[in-house]
C-alpha cells in the first residue's frame, strides 16, 4: 500500500465513515490522540508498514490491515500493554509469560486491559471455538455423519474415529470440545456440505463477528501456512459462544462417552480444569502446538459479573495458570477500570447473509467514543515496548504498523509432554 496524503484528521473522518463500529468521529483537534498507531518492536516480529491508502477504503477491513487494528477502539491498536488504572486502590497487572492477552467483561463489552490487544499469533485448538460457534446453529445435534479418511487421517487423531463410521452431531461437538479432538473438528465441517465449504463458514462467520483479524485455514487450528488469530478477535469470538446455551452446555460438560464402533466407547474427560478448580469458571477452551506455543480462551462468572480472558503465545503449561491471574485482577477491579477498549457486536443480520456490509452500529460507535483517549494527559498508559504513538498532521502522510508472528518452535517442557491441541 502507497503512503497517502491524508492528514490524521481526514483520515478518521474516513475511517468511521466506511467502517463499521470501529472508530467514533473525533473533533479534528482531538486526531493525534484518536488514532494511536504503534510501532511492534517486541517478541522478535517484524513490523509491516502499512500507509493509508488514497482511495476510499473498503468498508470491510483486510485482515492484518490497520483498519482492522483499531476495531474497538484507537488503543487496541497498541503492542504494548494497555491500561486505565485508578489513582488510588490499584492492584497491578499480573505480568504473565504470553505475547498477548486481553480481560474484558462480557456483558459489557468493556476490554478492562490487554497486551498486543490484534497482534497476529497463531491459534491452536482455540480455534475450535469459532468452529463450533459456525456450525452449531447449522447441524442438527440429532443427525449422524459419517466419517470421512480426511477426518481420520488427522494426527493426533484425538478421538479416534473410524472411517466410514457413523457418529452423532452433539457426540462430535463434545469431543470438540472436551477433549480437543482435531478428527471431530474435520468431520462436523465436511457435514456442511463439504471441507472447503465448511472453511468458508467458519471465515465468513469471523467477519460476522468483527473479527478481522482471523485468518483460519484448518478448523481444528492445526499448524497452517498464514493461518492466524488475535486475542482480541478470540474475545469476540467467547462473547459469541456465551450467548449459545448449546456451545456451553458441550463446553461445560465434565465427562461424556463417545461410541467409536459398537460396543467400543471412549470416554471424554474435559481438559479446561478451569471448570473444576477456578472459583465462578463456566467454560473455555485450551490449545498448544509447537509453533503457537499454549493459547487459551477462559470464560468465568462471579457476582453477576462474566469475564471473558484470551491468552496468545504463552509457555507451555502455564496458559490456564495466567488466565485465572488475569481473572482474578478482572474481578477486583472491574468497575473501578476506566476501559481502554470495547467488544464490538457483530455485524446487522443482512451484511451476514450476504446483504451490504458496513450498517454502522450507532451503539458500537458509542461505546467505543467512551473509550477513546482524551487529549488531556489522564488518559490511558501504555505500558512496556511499543508505546510509541504516530501523530501525522502536518507530515502530510501517516505511517502505520501491523504485525505478524513468524513460527517460532519451543522445546517441550522437561518431563512433560503434549500433544497438538
Amino acid at each position: 500500500m502507497r503512503r497517502g496524503a491524508l492528514g490524521v484528521a481526514a483520515l478518521v473522518a474516513l475511517v468511521a465513515a466506511v467502517l463499521p463500529g470501529i472508530v467514533a468521529t473525533a473533533p479534528a483537534g482531538n486526531a493525534a490522540t484518536t488514532l494511536a498507531a504503534v510501532r511492534s518492536v517486541s517478541h522478535g516480529r517484524r513490523a509491516r508498514a502499512a500507509a493509508a491508502p488514497a482511495r476510499p477504503m473498503r468498508s470491510v477491513p483486510k485482515p492484518g490491515s490497520y483498519a482492522a487494528s483499531i476495531v474497538g477502539g484507537p488503543l487496541m491498536a497498541s503492542t504494548g500493554t494497555v491500561v486505565n488504572e485508578p489513582k488510588t486502590g490499584a492492584q497491578p497487572l499480573p505480568n504473565v509469560p504470553a505475547s498477548a492477552w486481553v480481560i474484558a467483561n462480557a456483558d459489557t463489552g468493556q476490554v478492562l486491559a490487554a497486551k498486543d490487544p490484534h497482534g497476529e499469533y497463531g491459534p491452536a485448538s482455540t480455534l475450535k471455538v469459532l468452529t463450533a460457534v459456525t456450525l452449531i446453529p447449522l447441524l442438527n445435534p440429532s443427525a449422524e455423519i459419517v466419517a470421512s479418511a480426511l477426518a481420520t487421517s488427522q494426527q493426533p487423531t484425538s478421538a479416534y474415529l473410524i472411517t466410514g463410521q457413523r457418529y452423532k452431531v452433539a457426540d462430535l461437538f463434545r469431543a470438540l470440545l472436551l477433549i480437543s479432538a482435531n478428527d471431530a473438528a474435520v468431520a462436523l465441517t465436511q457435514a456442511t456440505g463439504s471441507f472447503a465449504k465448511g472453511m468458508a463458514l467458519i471465515n465468513a462467520e469471523a467477519r460476522h463477528l468483527q473479527a478481522y483479524d482471523v485468518v483460519a485455514k484448518l478448523p481444528n487450528g492445526l499448524p497452517a501456512t498464514g493461518q492466524v488469530v488475535s486475542a482480541y478477535d478470540e474475545a469476540l469470538i467467547a462473547r459469541q459462544a456465551l450467548g449459545m446455551p448449546a456451545f456451553m452446555s458441550y463446553d461445560g460438560t465434565l465427562t461424556s462417552r463417545l461410541e467409536l464402533k459398537p460396543n467400543d466407547w471412549e470416554t471424554l474427560v474435559n481438559q479446561n480444569y478451569l471448570l473444576t478448580k477456578y472459583p465462578g469458571g463456566i467454560g473455555g477452551k485450551i490449545g498448544w502446538t509447537v509453533s503457537s506455543e499454549a493459547t487459551y480462551i477462559g470464560l468465568a462468572r462471579r457476582n453477576g459479573v462474566t469475564l471473558i480472558v484470551t491468552v496468545l503465545h504463552c509457555t507451555s503449561l502455564q496458559e490456564i495458570t495466567s488466565a485465572e491471574q488475569l481473572l482474578n485482577w478482572g474481578f477486583a477491579m472491574s468497575g473501578r477500570v476506566k476501559p481502554v477498549g470495547v467488544l464490538v457486536p457483530p455485524l446487522a443480520t443482512a451484511a451476514h447473509q450476504g446483504g451490504r456490509a458496513g450498517a454502522r452500529s450507532d451503539a458500537a460507535a458509542d461505546a467505543v467514543a467512551a473509550v477513546t483517549p482524551e487529549p488531556s494527559p489522564g488518559g490511558a498508559v501504555a505500558l512496556g515496548i511499543g508505546g510509541l504513538a504516530i501523530a501525522a498532521l502536518g507530515l502530510g502522510s501517516l505511517v502505520l504498523t501491523r504485525r505478524r508472528v513468524t513460527a517460532r518452535g519451543r522445546a517441550t517442557a522437561p518431563g512433560a509432554s503434549r500433544a497438538d491441541t
